[in-house]
């Protein structure tokens, strides 16, 4: 079915010879990918598996749990905490690291992840995602906080899983970006997309409409340019799309290019942005920068930032190369007050929509 063609197992021993840690995180990402799939036949059940719907939790960010947020988050700790390979695991359903005892394992890595991203699509059969991020654990001890706060530059791997039409599994371990797809009669995922580019140029973005009102200038300036088209100075039209899964969303910029937007906005002014730090912003920023695009904040580099928090969250501009320093210009145009149309309260109490 699938003689000759490169299984996962095949293309990490491959891409991680000569590492120090060699076979170690070639099994990790091999058990991950364990979790995904069996995440992948639970999501695939859908209402005939008794997944869907809400439960009565709240979990640390405040976000009312699904039951599918549970059984995946689990799914994860079950897969680290038996493989022998994690010494501690962070996810963005638990409220603090939890260490894994060294007698039912432990190991060189630290885990991180979202086990079910964009959960509030799976009732209405949308895609969903899984997101992981791997550093390197401390040796010789046990891991504390601070072991997990360390920039996105310092992961070994990165990842997602998108559970779509067909299940694929997206990494990097510093070595470009590819994608492998689940063949369900095997049960191996096969690579079909090596060395995944997103395209310097676009005509997509994705961002939340609905939150206009409380973009920053910069945004709305960006945002406004697009949407006139080829009668403003991008002189060509722009489709605007938006799923509600970042996985979704970033999958589809890693096919055919696009920038997504999470910026930061004035809704909730006690938080800097909307999107976790160490599960998503650090690990999706990895990937995408591994393929030729750009993950920013508007103003820095994702993975450059120092977290302070292991739920800090961040506000998001990813993807092709020349929208998101667009983007970031915009933000420098404003912040040094260059920008006067758009830092002006005229420009900022007219709505982007009317007509």
């Amino acid at each position: 079915m699938h003689q000759g063609r490169t299984t996962l197992s095949k293309f990490l021993i491959q891409q991680l010879k000569g590492a120090p840690e060699q076979s170690d995180l070639a099994a990790l990402l091999v058990d991950i990918a364990a979790a995904v799939k069996a995440i992948s036949a639970m999501t695939a059940k859908g209402e005939l598996g008794g997944v869907l719907g809400s439960l009565d939790s709240i979990n640390v960010q405040g976000e009312t749990q699904k039951k599918l947020d549970l059984m995946s988050n689990q799914a994860f700790i079950n897969t680290f905490s038996t493989g022998g390979l994690v010494a501690g695991l962070a996810s963005e359903e638990n409220d603090d690291p939890v260490e894994i005892d060294p007698r039912d394992g432990g190991g060189r890595f630290l885990a991180l992840f979202d086990p079910l991203d964009g959960s509030s699509n799976i009732d209405v059969n949308v895609s969903v995602g899984s997101i992981f991020s791997v550093l390197r654990a401390p040796e010789g001890r046990a891991p504390v906080i601070t072991d997990y706060l360390r920039p996105g530059k310092n992961q070994l791997a990165a990842g997602y899983a998108i559970y779509g039409p067909s299940t694929m599994f997206v990494l990097t371990v510093g070595k470009g970006t590819h994608g492998f797809t689940l063949d369900r009669e095997v049960g191996n995922f096969i690579l079909t997309h090596p060395l995944l580019q997103i395209p310097e140029d676009t005509s997509e973005f994705a961002i939340n409409a609905s939150n206009e009102r409380f973009w920053e200038p910069p945004v709305q300036r960006y945002v406004a340019e697009c949407k006139n088209g080829s009668t403003d100075v991008r002189q060509r039209d722009f489709n605007m799309r938006w799923i509600a899964s970042m996985v979704a969303d970033i999958h589809r910029i890693l096919m055919r290019g696009g920038v997504f937007m999470y910026p930061r906005d004035t809704k909730d002014p006690s938080k800097e942005g909307r999107l976790r730090l160490m599960y998503e912003a650090n690990p999706m920023s990895f990937v995408v920068e591994q393929a030729g695009g750009i993950g920013s904040t508007g103003r820095r580099r994702i993975l450059d930032i120092e977290p302070e928090q292991i739920h800090q969250r961040v506000p998001v501009i990813i993807g092709s190369r020349n929208e998101v320093e667009r983007l970031e210009r915009y933000h420098r145009d404003y912040d040094s007050g260059i920008d006067e149309k758009y830092s002006s309260p005229l420009f900022q109490e007219r709505s982007l929509f009317a007509s």
